[in-house]
């Protein structure tokens, strides 16, 4: 039987940024409660940028199992954790210094091999292979959530437009020192990686963020990096957005709701779109 085809981006919108931190907050406790239920953990991966701002709801959740928690970084800046410029940093000061997730379970860079770009991207990948492979012998590790931002230029992680990254295959981390936004030295999970989680999601707001967002969820077909995560069967891709972000943006709106399998989210994509033919 031939792969199912991805299934259709979800993007929800809200009226102002409290919204979604609220409703981003109840979805990564139901994507939690789903993998514990299914999988015993739950792996979720973080970025920086403006991100950990909106991960501030889950401070004093309840029904959060932090002690099953294992969390990583889709790309890291490659500076001593303290520094200013890093995502372990930025995620740890605005929500991770606030709950019990044992330090052993989120996983960061190793200070010492700040100066070896290899080693540094090798001894990540050993990280999650750690934790992936021994019980699963999957070609790569499948990440229960990944949370994304999206970048003035329309990257994620730290994969840029025109950049080789974009075209790696095999390697679950990779670096790079050219990277157009500095620091210029990072390491970040590639395609591969994102692309076999259950669930991506992307959290976008501000009105600086409204042409970027139209185009990549209203002209995928320019393969800017964000549009190219579109997570295989039975992945699930989400676009969390509030509506300063999502002025522009012509792809249909969904009703905040839990989505939780494919055919759930081609026909939440059907009806978004067939209410909007309605509404015009």
């Amino acid at each position: 039987m031939p792969p199912q085809p991805p299934a259709p981006p979800v993007f929800y919108s809200f009226d102002d940024n409290s919204k979604l931190v609220d409703s981003l907050a109840n979805f990564v406790v139901k994507a939690q409660n789903d993998a514990i239920d299914k999988r015993g953990k739950f792996t979720l991966a973080l970025s920086g940028g403006s991100l950990p701002n909106n991960l501030k709801g889950l401070v004093g959740q309840q029904g959060v199992h932090w002690e099953k928690w294992e969390v990583f970084f889709c790309d890291e800046r490659v500076v001593p954790l303290d520094h200013e410029d890093s995502n372990f940093r930025a995620c740890n000061e605005a929500f991770l210094k606030h709950v019990p997730i044992p330090r052993e379970q989120i996983h960061t860079i190793d200070e010492s091999l700040l100066d070896d770009l290899d080693e540094l991207s090798d001894q990540y990948e050993k990280q999650l292979i750690a934790l992936f492979a021994e019980k699963n012998a999957a070609r790569f590790p499948v990440f229960d959530l990944i949370l994304l931002g999206m970048g003035p230029d329309g990257h994620t992680c730290s994969l840029f437009p025109g950049h080789e990254l974009l075209s790696e295959t095999d390697r679950w981390v990779a670096w790079l020192d050219d990277s157009p936004k500095p620091p210029n030295k990072r390491i970040t999970f590639t395609y591969p990686v994102i692309n076999h989680a259950y669930r991506c999601a992307f959290v976008i707001s501000g009105e600086s963020k409204q042409d970027m967002l139209h185009a990549i969820l209203d002209e995928p077909e320019h393969g800017l990096p964000c549009s190219r995560v579109r997570p295989a069967a039975p992945g699930l891709v989400f676009w969390f957005a509030d509506a300063s972000a999502a002025k522009k943006t012509i792809y249909p709106t969904t009703e905040f709701k839990w989505i939780g399998s494919s055919a759930e989210a081609h026909e939440a994509a059907k009806m978004a779109h067939e209410a909007k033919k309605s509404a015009i």
